[in-house]
């Protein structure tokens, strides 16, 4: 039942509001004066208080001071004389949700207060699901409890209450992404946008459009006048994955906005003001990329005024089992199905792999063996081979009688592997993975023909 506090120094008016309201089935209580309204607004807890501007103890704009300063959502309407409609204004600008004269109309007092009992529950369902995202997009989903984890995690808290651009690096799989949105969420800013921009899977012809947005015509598809990436996130956050695959032509355009605050739309004349907070993230070293002439030191410099390392999955394998779990939990109600476990040894298998894709490749496995173990327990035989290992490894084709097709063969799975999985682990940029491997950039190509990767 809703709770309405009738506050008015009038006895004839307290009985009429309290009848009618009564009538409505509300739980109703009536007090004189705005001493009583703060004391009551605490202890009875109404969902919407009917305010009397003019009272003799404390007027009504005070009492909605005091009541608002303990109970920021309170929702009040305030009761004032014909005439004082400047009164009222006042106070809606201090927080009340509206106003009605006195002499009211039944009616009207009845769908004020019905509207404003409607504005309560709103006001409570958006709270739940701004709980619910800060839940899902911030700590709920960077799922562990290892030392280094808990390190990244304070470095959040206190990084997210600042205006601070912040730089995230790791390598590819281990959850930058689950950062930025836990910076953004537990930011001065988490009411606003954050957009997301992947730098990496644009079009190199529609990046500047997409970043800053264009005027209508201003080239052959723009048939209407579209807002980029920064407009969208005007007052919010703009998170840019992948920073270090923009081209040079770009990073000149971005670092010119970061300077002046402003974009120019293409084919626009007038640069539009932004308010945005930057959260770039890369599995690149930006440092080398400096170094190489691929990425420009003064964009660097201004992205680089916080980082944030998230570490990757072999140097907090402490974490595995819960992430195993939670990904157990998640994919038994995505794929119906009702896995009630994993296997001592299955575990230890798990915390033995080297998982060079990290938590995403971790998931993957997880998804996959909670397919082959349907309806029990997932063993190290439901693990994909390349974690539970190959039937055929290299010191078993050497005891085999100087077969040289086999241990030719088993050199070749590993060899394939080997280059397979560092080539997962750059996000295949070849380069890298050769310098991993010790090996020419030709040889590296070479190889990954012989073996169709």
């Amino acid at each position: 039942m809703m709770r309405i506090l009738i506050v008015d120094d009038e006895a004839k008016i307290r009985k009429v509001m309290a009848l009618l309201l009564k009538d409505e089935g509300y739980e109703v209580l009536a007090v004189e004066g705005g001493r009583a309204a703060v004391r009551e607004a605490e202890r009875f807890s109404p969902d919407v208080i009917l305010l009397d501007q003019q009272m003799p103890d404390m007027t009504g704009m005070e009492a909605l001071q005091q009541i608002r300063a303990r109970r920021p959502g309170q929702v009040v309407i305030i009761v004032t004389a014909h005439g004082s409609i400047s009164l009222a204004v006042n106070a809606i600008r201090e927080g009340a949700y509206d106003f009605i004269e006195k002499p009211f109309d039944n009616d009207q007092l009845l769908l004020t207060v019905q509207r404003a009992i409607e504005y309560h529950k709103l006001s409570g369902e958006l709270s739940q699901l701004k709980n619910r995202i800060r839940e899902n997009y911030s700590f709920g989903q960077i799922v562990g409890n290892s030392a280094r984890l808990r390190q990244v995690l304070a470095q959040v808290r206190k990084v997210a209450a600042t205006s601070a651009t912040v730089l995230i690096t790791g390598e590819s799989g281990v959850g930058k992404e689950l950062v930025a949105h836990a910076v953004h969420n537990f930011s001065p800013r988490a009411g606003k946008a954050m957009i997301a921009v992947n730098c990496g899977a644009m079009p190199l012809t529609l990046i500047e459009s997409e970043l800053f947005g264009h005027e209508k015509g201003a080239f052959t598809d723009a048939r209407e006048m579209r807002r980029g990436s920064f407009e969208q996130a005007d007052g919010g956050t703009l998170f840019l994955d992948e920073i270090g695959e923009l081209p040079l032509d770009a990073q000149v355009k971005l670092l010119r906005v970061l300077e002046s605050r402003t974009v120019n739309r293409v084919g626009g004349k007038k640069p539009v003001p932004v308010d945005v907070r930057i959260i770039a993230a890369t599995n690149r070293n930006l440092e080398e990329k400096v170094r190489r002439g691929t990425f420009r030191l003064d964009l660097l410099y201004r992205l680089n005024i916080f980082t944030v390392q998230v570490p990757s999955l072999r140097e907090r394998c402490d974490d595995i089992p819960q992430l195993t779990d939670y990904f157990i939990a998640k994919y038994n109600k995505v794929l119906g199905l009702n896995i009630r476990g994993v296997t001592r040894e299955a575990i230890d298998r798990l915390g033995r792999y080297h998982w060079p894709g990290n938590i995403r490749d971790l998931e993957n496995a997880v998804q996959s063996a909670m397919i082959l173990a349907q309806g029990g327990v997932i063993g190290v035989d439901h693990l994909p081979m390349r974690i539970k290992g190959y039937p055929l490894s290299i010191e078993s084709a050497l005891m085999t009688e100087n077969e040289t097709g086999k241990i030719r063969d088993a050199n070749a799975r590993v060899e394939k592997s080997l280059i397979e999985e560092t080539l997962m682990r750059y996000d295949y940029n070849r380069t890298l993975a050769a310098e991993a491997l010790n090996v020419s950039r030709k040889t590296l190509f070479n190889k990954m023909k012989k073996y169709g990767l």
